[in-house]
């Protein structure tokens, strides 16, 4: 009886010494980093004093119940914190809605173009409104038959997350010159809001040929002069795209053919470029969204040569490739393309009932 009483004894010992081990093991890690000095005293009495006593089971019980509670928290905190995991896309950034109180839905607003109008600066000035919210890249979805064939759930799925309350908006300048796109888009979304941004036909067609010169640089492609492009024959090219594209009369017939003007808003790029916020409050009315875009939200940058953007203390401007000085054109061809232009936008100011600044 006595022997087995000495052999639990020991054995209680034994299991108290690891448990001890353990927990002041335990213990010493957490201090482990370089301690002020006055902490090995600390460490010191305590060590001696859980040696001396038996509460080391309490203390070192009562450390792992603290550790376990700052894993939950943290648990609790990454999963309340973090999109759902069914959710493939995060929500737009502009918005900073998760999809527990938001949906993906068609756009309220699509920007149709016009290529080289200004389309980027639009949906960005846009974005600055507070009840909007951006899809983050061309979507190409009624202008591309391949992303045309995947049908409205896909392009349902190209949507950033918006609350009931916000507007969602598409960018797709292909969208103006494409002959099918205005059925389309009636077809899916008739009660979509459309915004057209125009500028000067021969600037714009100027801007049109500087990009692909740029584009063709990157990709060390053969380059094309303006000139070469242009003129054929002594006379202008008219199967040239970037002049096609600049016959804004042509194309808007065919979505006053499938639209009412009412639902269509005509930006002037030109003095979006100068006078941003003067073409923004117009928007504003149009889309029946609460005054809230001001002057504070734009400021001239002086290197960049236009307006950049300030939204909540965060200035940004557009990417590097916005505002590329445009090519030297002899003085004979740019006559000759604002004469030939004259025509053409007179037909577009009648067709929308109103005029713009241009040569």
């Amino acid at each position: 009886m006595r022997v087995k009483l000495v052999q639990d004894t020991q054995s209680a010992r034994a299991r108290e010494q690891t448990f001890t081990g353990v927990c002041l093991r335990l213990f010493e890690c957490v201090f482990a980093e370089d301690p002020p000095d006055g902490w090995f005293l600390l460490i010191g009495s305590f060590s001696s004093w859980i040696r001396s006593t038996e509460a080391c089971e309490r203390v070192c019980v009562f450390m792992l119940v603290v550790l376990m509670a700052a894993v939950i928290a943290a648990l609790l905190l990454f999963f309340t914190q973090s999109p759902s995991l069914a959710t493939a896309d995060p929500p737009s950034s502009q918005g900073h809605v998760s999809p527990t109180n938001a949906t993906r839905r068609l756009p309220d607003i699509i920007i149709i173009g016009v290529r080289k109008g200004g389309t980027r600066a639009l949906i960005e000035m846009l974005s600055l409104h507070s009840d909007v919210v951006a899809a983050q890249r061309e979507v190409h979805f009624f202008d591309w038959d391949s992303h045309y064939q995947r049908g409205s759930d896909w392009y349902l799925s190209q949507m950033p997350y918006a609350r009931p309350d916000q507007l969602t908006v598409e960018k797709t300048p292909a969208y103006f010159t494409s002959a099918r796109v205005p059925e389309r888009i009636r077809r899916i979304n008739p009660d979509a809001r459309l915004l057209l941004i125009v500028r000067e036909p021969t600037e714009r067609l100027l801007s049109d040929y500087t990009q692909v010169f740029h584009n063709r640089l990157e990709k060390r492609k053969r380059q094309q002069t303006l000139e070469t492009l242009l003129i054929r024959d002594g006379e202008l090219n008219l199967d040239y795209k970037a002049l096609n594209r600049s016959l804004y009369h042509v194309h808007m017939r065919r979505w006053l053919d499938v639209f009412p003007r009412s639902r269509v808003h005509l930006v002037d790029g030109d003095v979006l470029i100068k006078n941003p916020l003067v073409e923004m409050k117009k928007v504003e009315e149009f889309l029946h969204l609460e005054p809230q875009i001001n002057a504070s939200n734009f400021y001239f940058n002086q290197t960049r040569g236009f307006f950049c953007l300030r939204d909540r203390r965060r200035e940004r401007c557009l990417h590097g490739s916005k505002g590329r000085k445009h090519p030297r054109v002899a003085p004979e061809i740019l006559r000759k393309l604002y004469d030939f232009f004259h025509e053409p936008n007179r037909k577009f100011f009648e067709l929308v009932g109103r005029t713009f600044d241009w040569k």
